[in-house]
């Protein structure tokens, strides 16, 4: 009985141990995503048709903050006050290293 107590505290202490090994890595090693993608992925249509040669709408968000893709319109699916409304978002919010998208209607 003893040796069964044994064992189980050394792996309560290794599972306790990683436990506390994998929540600080998680803390250091977190990728931080610009908010500004999200946000223009919430006024993107959703459709996910690949019409506008990126993989779906969080693709597009994606390029559309980075500045790969130049022209709101370029999405098919999107209604031209829509693409007014991402425009004025990304003219007036700078992402996390200042930088503002270039972006056209």
């Amino acid at each position: 009985m003893k040796e069964i107590l044994i064992a189980t505290a050394i792996m309560l202490g290794i599972g306790a141990l990683l436990g506390l090994l994998l929540a600080i890595a998680a803390k250091y090693l977190a990728v931080k995503e610009d908010e500004r993608i999200g946000a223009v992925n919430q006024l993107l249509p959703g459709a996910n048709c690949g019409g506008c040669g990126y993989p779906g709408c969080s693709g597009f968000a994606k390029a559309l903050v980075a500045g790969e893709a130049k022209k709101i319109s370029t999405c098919k699916v999107l209604k031209p006050e829509v693409s007014a409304q991402i425009k004025e978002y990304l003219d007036a919010t700078p992402g996390p290293d200042g930088q503002i998208a270039k972006v056209e209607i």
